[in-house]
């Protein structure tokens, strides 16, 4: 239960090995691959280069490939899942199988192709049907629509306004010249679909006439035929467009057998990428390659072990200090702690050198969640929950892995506290023992406290829990900085505070206040000075001191008491809901209201409990002791998506 050493791998080893060197790396898991701390300046580094990273490129565009398709199948050939189904299990050999991997990708490339098409006949299908859409006006015209003007004759096709009465505009081209004829072909609510035939020689004035009108000429000079005959000819090609199109989705939604091999590609492309990635930080020596990176130093005697068939050069050195800032950070907890994680990574992982949080933080994580939570059923279903997903499901993910188990242990909390409330569904036995028997003597869950009619004792309990926290995170910050060297430090901060709550609470037991409140002043003048240089300083440092901490302290062991008001509320909550259930006088509907309310309250708790619990351990617990900005230890290892790597 503690950050994981780290040591400093440093390796040089033959060209021609490193594929076999980072397949053995990422077999592993334990080794993360750094960019080399190498001095540019310095002739010998300078020399060295970078590997073509064109082999990397090729890596992600065939993972994209292999999940591109995976996602055609999924909507393609969708398939009936199993609820809280667990990955399918494979060997490190079965998942690079490159036979394998070569036979997928050309199924993958085939489905894409595939999809490809139809999208391309989509977007054929849309253009077609704009073009049957332009030349719909038209079809009452039997006149081919290439016919052009002539040497006599002036013909066009156009549009008018759809408000403007065509007589008008009939009008209007007879009054500019004798020797033309408007025909209108069709209209709808936005224009009129003419057609013009006039005389050459008064082309001109007719025109013009309508121009002022409205006219526009119709676009449709590329077109052969009539309207009616280029419309006949587009339903051919949509016909043969959507016969395509359903023999390919026919085609795909019986590839749906190709599934589990395309996501075996998915997962396989996936660990490619990720060696290449790291090929991409190592250096090149034309004949040699060098690796710079982290490996926990538990792990180093394996890794040495198997490095030994290897004609290469190798040292794993213990960090100096003044590297710690560029020091991966694992964490190594048991069952119980490790589900911390979850809130530790969340906030931030602690700094290399310093404290692993989740030992000291997890016993009043848990507790303080089922301390608000206090529901003895709210507790069995977090557990079950817990149970049949971690036995169905068996979550690897980095958040579900740490969730479901905590999910589990803080229903524990949540039921056992339930039983020190009397909480069963907030009061559900007693009112539906009272429904079913209005005489009947059972009218509350046998309770050590409860929440509504002790709300007093709650809220003194919840403030001395907070001050319990509070004292530890003191002494976890004495501990360090006494361990650090900083003896007078620890004494004249924690410790000093430490004797003033002694004092305090003995005065008020004592009934001596006065006296109590004499020693304080005189502690604090003689200590809170510590490290302020001269006079002025000093009674700052005083000052500053009783200020920060006297309203720090206040302020820190008030907020403890939102594990009061979260226990009040969802208590009051589900005792509402069993009340309106209750007034229907129906054994069912009573269930069924104050089940939906019960699940409801449940719900909002989960997330309400999990914000406050967090915060109290974020602001007020780390504050006193724990120092952030760990960067989280990546190794070259295999992360699948769809299937799990076993041994």
């Amino acid at each position: 239960m503690a950050i994981v050493k780290m040591k400093h791998l440093r390796l040089v080893a033959m060209g021609s090995d490193r594929k076999r060197l980072l397949h053995l790396l990422q077999g592993m898991g334990c080794v993360e691959i750094d960019e080399p701390s190498v001095d540019p300046e310095d002739p010998v580094w300078a020399s060295l280069s970078r590997p073509d990273s064109g082999e990397l490129s090729d890596a992600r565009e065939r993972n994209s490939e292999a999940e591109r398709a995976v996602a055609v199948l999924k909507r393609s050939a969708p398939e009936k899942s199993k609820m809280l189904q667990a990955k399918p299990d494979l060997t490190q050999d079965q998942l690079l199988d490159p036979q394998a991997a070569g036979q997928a990708l050309v199924a993958a490339e085939e489905i894409n192709g595939a999809e490809r098409r139809i999208n391309a006949i989509h977007s054929e299908q849309l253009k077609v049907e704009s073009q049957k859409a332009a030349l719909a006006p038209w079809l009452g015209l039997d006149l081919p629509l290439e016919t052009g003007s002539g040497d006599q004759v002036t013909i066009q096709l156009g549009t008018l306004p759809g408000a403007l009465p065509f007589e008008e505009a009939e009008r209007a081209a007879a009054a500019a010249g004798e020797l033309a004829q408007l025909t209108q072909v069709s209209a709808d609510r936005e224009a009129r679909y003419c057609l013009l035939v006039c005389h050459a020689s008064q082309s001109q004035a007719v025109l013009e006439a309508l121009k002022d009108l409205g006219w526009s000429r119709a676009n449709l000079r590329d077109w052969i035929g009539t309207a009616a005959e280029n419309t006949a000819r587009l339903d051919r090609e949509l016909e043969a467009l959507a016969g395509e199109k359903s023999r390919l989705e026919e085609k795909l939604a019986g590839m749906g057998g190709l599934r589990p091999a395309l996501q075996q590609l998915a997962d396989c492309t996936a660990a490619e990428v990720s060696r290449e990635e790291s090929r991409d930080r190592t250096l090149d020596t034309g004949v040699t390659f060098f690796l710079e990176g982290w490996i926990p130093a538990e792990r180093w005697p394996e890794l040495e072990q198997a490095l030994e068939p290897y004609p290469c050069a190798f040292e794993a050195t213990d960090p100096a200090p003044e590297e710690y800032a560029q020091v991966p950070v694992q964490l190594k907890n048991n069952w119980f702690t490790r589900p911390l994680n979850m809130v530790t990574e969340m906030y931030s992982l602690p700094a290399y050198g310093t404290v692993d949080p989740n030992p000291l933080m997890a016993p009043f994580f848990i507790f303080f969640y089922g301390f608000m939570m206090a529901d003895m059923g709210y507790g069995l279903l977090m557990m079950l929950a817990s149970v049949i997903v971690m036995k169905k499901a068996k979550p690897d993910g980095p958040t579900m892995r740490h969730m479901v188990p905590l999910l589990g242990l803080c229903g524990v909390s949540t039921f056992l506290m339930g039983m020190l409330t009397g909480g069963f569904f907030g009061d559900l036995l007693p009112q539906l023992a009272q429904m079913i028997n209005p005489d009947t003597s059972f009218t509350a869950m046998p309770a050590l406290f409860s929440p509504l009619d002790d709300a007093l004792a709650v809220l003194i309990g919840s403030l001395a829990i907070g001050v319990a926290q509070i004292f530890t995170g003191m002494a976890v910050s004495m501990y360090r900085k006494i361990k650090g060297g900083e003896v007078m430090a620890a004494l004249c901060n924690e410790g000093v505070w430490y004797l003033v709550f002694v004092l305090l609470a003995g005065g008020i037991l004592a009934g001596q206040v006065k006296a109590a409140l004499i020693a304080i002043l005189v502690l604090l003048v003689l200590t809170q000075g510590y490290g302020k240089k001269g006079i002025v300083g000093k009674i700052m440092g005083i000052g500053g001191s009783l200020y920060n901490n006297v309203t720090g302290y206040f302020s820190d062991i008030l907020s403890y008491s939102r594990l009061m008001a979260l226990m009040l509320a969802g208590a009051v909550i589900a005792q509402v809901f069993n009340t309106l259930g209750a007034l229907t006088g129906n054994v069912i509907t009573f269930f069924i209201i104050a089940m939906v309310g019960n699940a409801l309250n449940m719900a909002l708790n989960l997330l309400g409990c999990y914000v406050h619990d967090m915060r109290l351990q974020c602001l007020e617990y780390f504050g006193r002791f724990y120092e952030d900005g760990g960067k989280p230890f990546r190794p070259l290892e295999l992360n699948t998506k769809y299937y799990k790597v076993v041994k």
